[in-house]
């Protein structure tokens, strides 16, 4: 039996099984007994985009839910090492470790927070990488809204004032309100940056700063930080906060995996792969999502981000199938680019084209994001096999149009 490995289960893995197995259905006799084999260290798919918000309810969807339904496998596993040559993957598992081999691998294990050795911050940060991480901070939270108020306890400090910084900066006024902390409430931003938002442009930087002036959110640029610890964090200017909340979010890198290969990697530790998610110099490996970087208009490499990961993965699914069996391959092309950052209860920022040019704020971008983020990038949940597989065709979303 033939076996296709997908190795992550993140937006890019998720579509990837789901586009492989849309195409195994197509193909039709010849391919059914094939093999699509799912291995994540979880054993659900993270809406991972949501894990700054305050209800966290809804952002971990059972992966039983999703591929069972059309006929894919799934373990919960650690990936330990690959062995392109062997077509051989290790893996690690409550019970011990194994080896798992393939006809074809698709490389969708991600990016990781960047966690420098500052003193403290391993023993005392918070982060919202993973789903794990963020029911960890709202944990810490929850807790400290059940003690007697106190100058620390009400001061978050996020570090890192791009996408993911603003967004859990803007939030956390409404996140505090909900774990019930009272006091003299404090969120500080901390960017080593003489701006905040560096990467959003003239136009983008003075509605992020507008925004989070409202939602009264401190900033400190120009410094990093020196330590952490319980009660406090110490900043490179010589200043010290108190704080007992420290929210690192210090900026991306690929998936440790990527470094393991014998192939040349970007300044973010991604493979290079073609229109076609073919990974560079790999045989019969295909990548996707902030693992994988691809010149995807000819011009501008993809962004680790849901709006490039998810259609990778299902062009990589489609084509890893047809690949293994012979049919044609399909290249990705996208012509637009935009973000829409979530600034909390002021609202958000939407801009488009590389450039970012201002298109909505406040208000009628905010409709934009909640419809993105609870509707647009979640897969059909009903369990039905035809609804997943009609989803995962290897189409290319419109953007997002503007709410009012």
């Amino acid at each position: 039996m033939a076996r296709i490995l997908v190795l992550g289960a993140g937006f890019a893995g998720l579509w990837a099984a789901l586009g492989a197995a849309r195409k195994r259905d197509e193909i039709g006799a010849r391919a059914a007994d094939s093999e699509i084999l799912v291995v994540d260290r979880n054993a659900y798919h993270n809406i991972r985009v949501r894990n700054y918000e305050v209800d966290l309810a809804d952002v971990a969807l059972p992966l039983k839910d999703l591929l069972d339904p059309v006929g894919v496998r799934h373990r919960v596993a650690d990936v330990a090492a690959i062995d392109p040559a062997k077509r051989e993957v290790t893996v690690k598992t409550a019970a011990g470790t194994e080896r798992v081999t393939y006809d074809r691998l698709v490389l969708t294990t991600g990016s990781e927070l960047v966690r420098p050795a500052i003193p403290g911050l391993a023993a005392h940060g918070f982060d919202v990488d993973t789903y794990e991480a963020a029911t960890k901070l709202d944990a810490h939270l929850a807790a400290l809204g059940k003690q007697p108020p106190s100058q620390a306890g009400a001061t978050v400090v996020v570090v890192g004032a791009g996408f993911t910084g603003i967004e859990v900066a803007a939030e956390m006024p409404a996140k505090l309100a909900h774990a019930g902390i009272t006091g003299d409430r404090r969120i500080i931003l901390v960017d080593p940056n003489p701006v905040v938002g560096a990467t959003f442009g003239a136009h983008g930087r003075p509605v992020i700063n507008e925004a989070l002036s409202a939602l009264g959110v401190e900033t400190r640029l120009n410094v990093r930080v020196s330590a952490v610890d319980a009660a406090s964090i110490t900043l490179s200017s010589g200043e010290i906060v108190p704080t007992e909340t420290v929210v690192w979010c210090g900026g991306m890198r690929a998936s440790a995996l990527a470094a393991t290969l014998p192939v040349k990697r970007d300044a973010l530790g991604r493979l290079t792969v073609d229109h076609y998610m073919r990974a560079e110099g790999l045989a019969d490996v295909f990548a996707a999502g902030d693992v994988a970087a691809c010149l995807i208009d000819g011009e501008h490499p993809t962004v680790m981000s849901c709006q490039f990961a998810r259609p990778m993965g299902r062009f990589a699914g489609h084509n890893v199938m047809a690949d293994l069996f012979g049919e044609k391959l399909l290249p990705l092309t996208i012509d637009w680019y935009v973000t829409v950052l979530d600034l909390g209860a002021w609202g958000a920022l939407y801009t488009t084209g590389w450039d970012r040019e201002v298109h909505t704020t406040g208000a009628a971008a905010k409709l934009t994001k909640q419809t993105i983020n609870q509707q647009r990038i979640y897969p059909p949940r009903n369990g039905d096999r035809a609804a997943l597989l009609a989803a995962a065709a290897p189409t290319i979303q419109a953007a997002p149009p503007t709410r009012k």
